[in-house]
C-alpha cells in the first residue's frame, strides 16, 4: 500500500516494488494530475492512481536499469498516450521524451526541474519539483540510484568526479528539500557513515531513528538535503574526519575511495547503541 506525504499542493505517495525499490506517485492535489516515479510495477502503480482518482500524466524515469525502468512499456500500454520521460543520452526503455539538464515539466501546476546527477549511470536524471510560490511547503527531489538516504550509488558507468559534481549539485538545493530515493538501503548505509565518522553524533540519531523506524515496518524516506549534509559521507568528502579515513587529501580522491570502502563494507567493526548492533542476513546492496 505504501505511505503518504500530503502538503496543501503536492502529495507524495511512497509505493513499494521489487526487493527494496521505491516508486512514487507525484499528485497535484488541485488538477488530480500525477507523474509516476521509476514505476518498476506498473499494474501497482496504476492500481494506486485509480484508487486515489488521479490521472497519470507522464513517467519520470531517473534511469535506464530494469528494476527502475523495467516497467515503462506496461505503463504505455495501460495508460495510452501516457509521456514516458528520461535522459537524452541514457536509454531508456519506451522513452518518448528526452529531457537535459534544466529543462522544465509541468504536473498541474507543480514545476519539475530535470537534474542531470551522472555517475550511477551517465545519463541519471533527477527530478525536482516545487509547488507554486504561494505553497508554503517544501520542494521534493526524487534522486533514483544517485542519493540515497546516508549513502550513493555505484559508479557503473561514471567517474568519482562526476559523483562529487551530482553531490554538490543536489546538496546545492534548499535545506529543506525532502529526498526521496530509490531503494531502501538506509540501515545499511548509515552502518558505513558511522565506520567512518563513528564520532558524527547527527549520524547516530539519524542511525537509531532509520532503526526505530524499520523496526515497525516503516519507510526512512523521506530525508532532507540538510539531513543528508550533516550525516552522507558521500556529500561530506571535504571533511577533516572523512579524509583522514580515506588517507586522501582531495574531494575526488576521497569520493573514490569512499565508493571502493563500501563496495567492500561487510559490516561494522563496532556496535551502536541503544540497539547493540546491527542486524544479520541483510541482502547486500546492488545499486
Amino acid at each position: 500500500q505504501g505511505t503518504a506525504l500530503r502538503a496543501l499542493t503536492m502529495e507524495v505517495h511512497v509505493l513499494h516494488a521489487l526487493h527494496d525499490n521505491f516508486m512514487y506517485l507525484i499528485i497535484d492535489s488541485a488538477s488530480r494530475e500525477a507523474a509516476a516515479v521509476d514505476p518498476a510495477d506498473a499494474g501497482a502503480m496504476v492500481q494506486a492512481a485509480n484508487r486515489l482518482d488521479v490521472r497519470i500524466k507522464m513517467v519520470l524515469t531517473t534511469h535506464h536499469h530494469t528494476d527502475h525502468a523495467g516497467g515503462n512499456q506496461l505503463m504505455a500500454k495501460l495508460l495510452p498516450g501516457v509521456a514516458i520521460i528520461g535522459g537524452k543520452i541514457d536509454a531508456v526503455q519506451g522513452k518518448t521524451r528526452d529531457v537535459e539538464d534544466g529543462d522544465v515539466l509541468q504536473i498541474g501546476s507543480l514545476r519539475v526541474t530535470c537534474l542531470h546527477t551522472p555517475a550511477h549511470t551517465n545519463g541519471h536524471i533527477s527530478y525536482f519539483v516545487t509547488p507554486p510560490a504561494a505553497d508554503p511547503s517544501p520542494p521534493a527531489v526524487f534522486t533514483g540510484d544517485v542519493l540515497f538516504v546516508g549513502g550513493c550509488g555505484r559508479f557503473f558507468e561514471g567517474r568519482p568526479e562526476q559523483m562529487c559534481l551530482s553531490m554538490r549539485k543536489l546538496g546545492d538545493l534548499p535545506p529543506m528539500t525532502r529526498v526521496y530515493c530509490g531503494h531502501e538501503y538506509t540501515r545499511k548505509n548509515l552502518e558505513f557513515c558511522l565506520e567512518v565518522e563513528p564520532h558524527n553524533p547527527d549520524t547516530r540519531t539519524k542511525m537509531e531513528w532509520a532503526h526505530a523506524q524499520l523496526s515497525v515496518g516503516a519507510d526512512t524516506v523521506p530525508s532532507t538535503i540538510a539531513s543528508e549534509r550533516e550525516h552522507n559521507v558521500f556529500m561530506r568528502v571535504g571533511q577533516p574526519e572523512v579524509r583522514a579515513f580515506c588517507g586522501t587529501s582531495d574531494d575526488v580522491q576521497t569520493m573514490a575511495a569512499l565508493r571502493s570502502a563500501k563496495d567492500n563494507f561487510s559490516g561494522p567493526t563496532r556496535p551502536w547503541m541503544p540497539v547493540g548492533g546491527p542486524e544479520s542476513g541483510r541482502k547486500r546492496e546492488a545499486a
